[in-house]
């Protein structure tokens, strides 16, 4: 996501999300590089109900796609996801943020770089900040990976969500360059790793 889309306009308004998850349903916000591999990964899973593409971690409204890029924004390319917690677990899809992209390279999920690529868990809840540190701990001591994860536990401010455009974009191009050099392989190993808690 380090060029242009052909064909496309970034305009068009960003929403913020603000209304309530349903009942007996949850919210969590990730950020961990770019959007479109994870709204990719996360739609897939039992009990996600959607995994909207936006951004999160900037104070201006309204941010935009362009503007985001930049880098001088404050905001990071994120997901906001709605949940049925009865059937995956908060800590669960933490774990997924935590194990399926590289989540020790600061502000850098290959080939992208930026602090708009940066990896956070925006947790709303104070049981959530707990979940998230835990799980960070654990995957640290099962040295699942070679060095240590700088993904940072940071409080929620908003969710932006995306441009239209942006909405499922893997499924909707899949033979764009970016998505069949990066993010197919990417959902293929992630499809790879949490197989059993794929919807069917």
């Amino acid at each position: 996501m380090l060029f242009p889309i052909p064909g496309l306009s970034s305009s068009g308004v960003t929403q913020e999300e603000t209304a309530p998850p349903p009942p007996g349903r949850e919210m969590a916000t990730f950020s961990a590089g770019c959007f479109w591999a994870m709204q990719a990964m996360f739609q897939q899973l039992k009990g996600v109900d959607k995994a909207d593409p936006g951004y999160s971690g900037g104070m201006i409204a309204h941010p935009s796609y362009d503007l985001v890029e930049t880098g001088t924004t404050g905001y990071a390319e994120s997901i906001n996801v709605v949940f049925d917690p009865k059937v995956i677990s908060y800590r669960q899809l933490v774990r997924i943020v935590l194990t399926a992209r590289n989540p020790t390279t600061l502000d850098y999920q290959d080939p992208d770089s930026g602090t708009q690529y940066r990896s956070v868990i925006w947790y709303r809840t104070v049981a959530q900040q707990q979940a998230a540190i835990a799980e960070i701990r654990e995957v640290n001591a099962e040295h699942i990976w070679s060095d240590p994860i700088v993904t940072t536990v940071e409080p929620f401010k908003s969710f932006w969500r995306a441009e239209d455009y942006h909405l499922n974009y893997f499924h909707l191009h899949p033979d764009e360059p970016y998505c069949a050099e990066v993010v197919a392989p990417e959902v293929s190993h992630f499809q790879q790793m949490y197989a059993s808690l794929l919807k069917r």
